[in-house]
């Protein structure tokens, strides 16, 4: 990682050049084809990971930019290259891929990139093939307008309009009246325009659901798992966890939240009055976004000296996107530019404790990038999707010995930020049962659709139905039109409880013993994506999430330090 690396305005825009781009990719295909030796075989595998990295980088470029602003012309048009762009390129990709599967020299192949290439491959083959490339060009068009149809809503509120993102400081204001008056705003605003957003759902279901039917499966969720590179576990592991957390978590969850009701001391509280976590008001970190940033060095320099160059260096270089903007798109994401070798962190302030959390979130998502930017093939520089939460999610509570740098009161904080994770784990696993019901009935009308989510939450967040019957778009089942990965990275949701069931882990061993827990951190991050999920835990000592009694064993000592924490202080 270069101190000579520009910043990132410096960097060139260009728009990517598809039929250039295949071209390359069919040469480094004709180049392995006429290999005469193993080491030509793998000299030419080396030269198509080069040309990929290029493409990736200046792909991703182009998307974060126009994440930024979704409503630069010259973004958009970009966007749009790649979005029917992308498939073509796939089918040229799928071409070196076979003949790589095919190859005399793949047993030489296997030993220098290890099994689980060749698996990775095997799934990018059976999950896209040239027929299904008019569907997979339609699914990036309609993802796309999703993430521009929500960036694009304005929301009026006393004489100003405000995104998605920034609303949220007003959702979860000390004052009632502000909490109230803004949730009518914000939750009238999406119920006059749910219908565009559930039309784009519509569609995303039944284009999927077509990949799937020609590619041979019988729904989107086995297409959906093979996408998602779930190599060591499947839909019925899955449901047995989820069963696990709606036994084991959501008795916790629902204590929790009646303490938090008696604790801010609302009669008859509503649906707006669940984002106050105390009477006298909610943790709100101090200062501008510069000087968090500041006093994110401090925490980073302290934690270690790899945090520190590294923080320090994203810094330096400009690859911090941390404000929400007019136009900006919402959420919170890192990405890595193989190129360059460093990552950026996209997220959206709002003056929230969600600042910190994005920002200790996204930082352990790009500490491991920066951990593995050595590793020399692509698959393996960062972790699978599970894997990659589950540095993400624990670098969130390493951060917490620091987090009196942030706020007034830290021990709220933290009790706040445990709270809530706990609680996240039955509203994750609704996102995910919901995913596969409706992958299971896509035909569903969009009545039947928000009726399933309904029935759903029941069952996982059963005390959301006392308070959501005064709001309209929460009472008909619409709370799942805010949540982008079901639009975006369908049956994705699931790793964040995943990862979040191994953060907890790394608490409780932190909490006992700090550099036995960062040297256990550590090794998780540099192995990459070397390994399938559950052979990475069993490769860093983690107990399995799947395993029975993991749940219970995990999540129970986490109340007795939700009672160690000095709430007055």
């Amino acid at each position: 990682m270069s101190k000579q690396l520009a910043k990132f305005e410096d960097w060139p825009f260009k728009k990517p050049n598809i039929k250039a781009i295949v071209a390359e990719v069919n040469k480094r295909a004709d180049a392995f084809l006429a290999a005469k030796t193993k080491e030509e075989a793998y000299k030419a595998y080396l030269a198509f990971n080069k040309t990929m990295d290029k493409f990736s980088d200046q792909m991703m470029h182009c998307s974060l930019l126009f994440t930024l602003d979704t409503r630069v012309p010259e973004y958009q048009e970009a966007m749009q290259i790649i979005d029917e762009g992308t498939p073509i390129v796939q089918v040229a990709i799928q071409r070196f891929t076979k003949a790589m599967m095919e190859s005399e020299f793949r047993p030489y192949l296997e030993e220098k990139l290890g099994p689980l290439y060749f698996q990775m491959q095997d799934y990018a083959l059976r999950s896209f093939n040239e027929s299904v490339q008019d569907e997979a060009m339609k699914e990036n068009i309609l993802v796309s307008k999703y993430g521009q149809v929500m960036a694009s809503f304005m929301i009026p509120f006393r004489g100003e309009t405000y995104n998605v993102s920034q609303m949220g400081a007003f959702l979860s204001a000390d004052d009632r009246e502000t909490r109230e008056e803004a949730a009518k705003a914000f939750y009238g605003y999406l119920e006059e325009h749910a219908g565009e957003l559930e039309d784009i759902y519509d569609e995303l279901v039944k284009v999927r659901t077509e990949m799937a039917k020609k590619l041979g499966f019988s729904s989107y969720t086995e297409l959906g798992y093979l996408r998602m590179g779930r190599y060591d576990y499947n839909p019925e592991l899955v449901k047995g966890y989820r069963d696990a957390i709606a036994e084991s978590v959501t008795p916790i969850a629902a204590r929790l939240v009646r303490d938090q009701v008696k604790r801010i001391g609302i009669k008859n509280p509503q649906f707006f009055d669940l984002a106050l976590e105390f009477a006298d008001g909610n943790p709100r970190p101090i200062g501008t976004t510069e000087e968090k940033v500041e006093k994110a060095k401090k925490m980073y320099d302290e934690l270690s000296p790899e945090t520190s160059f590294f923080f320090r260096f994203m810094d330096e270089h400009h690859l911090l996107f941390l404000d929400a903007k007019p136009g900006k798109q919402g959420g919170g994401y890192m990405e890595y530019f193989p190129v360059h070798q460093c990552p950026i962190i996209f997220s959206n302030f709002n003056g929230t404790s969600h600042d910190v959390d994005v920002l200790t979130h996204e930082f352990g998502h790009s500490f491991q990038a920066y951990c593995g930017r050595s590793i020399k093939i692509p698959e393996y520089r960062c972790a699978t999707m599970e894997g990659a939460e589950i540095d993400s999610m624990s670098m969130e509570f390493f951060a917490e010995p620091w987090m009196h740098l942030f706020f007034d009161r830290p021990d709220r904080y933290r009790y706040s930020h445990l709270s809530d994770s706990i609680c996240f784990l039955p509203y994750g696993v609704t996102v995910d049962e919901f995913q596969h019901w409706v992958y299971a009935h896509p035909e569903a009308s969009k009545e039947e659709r928000n009726a399933a989510w309904l029935e759903i939450e029941k069952k996982f967040t059963p005390w959301k139905e006392k308070y959501q019957k005064k709001c309209p778009f929460l009472r008909e089942g619409r709370r799942w039109l805010l949540q982008g990965h079901i639009f975006q990275s369908p049956f994705y949701y699931i790793d964040y409880t995943l990862a979040q069931v191994i953060a907890f882990q790394f608490l409780l061993l932190d909490r006992k013993n700090h550099e036995r827990a960062w040297k256990k951190y550590i090794k998780l991050c540099k192995l990459g994506g070397r390994y399938p999920f559950r052979t990475l835990l069993a490769k860093v000592g983690l107990k399995d999430p799947f395993l029975p009694g993991t749940l219970q064993k995990t999540v129970k000592p986490l109340v007795k330090i939700l009672k160690s924490y000095d709430l007055e202080a």
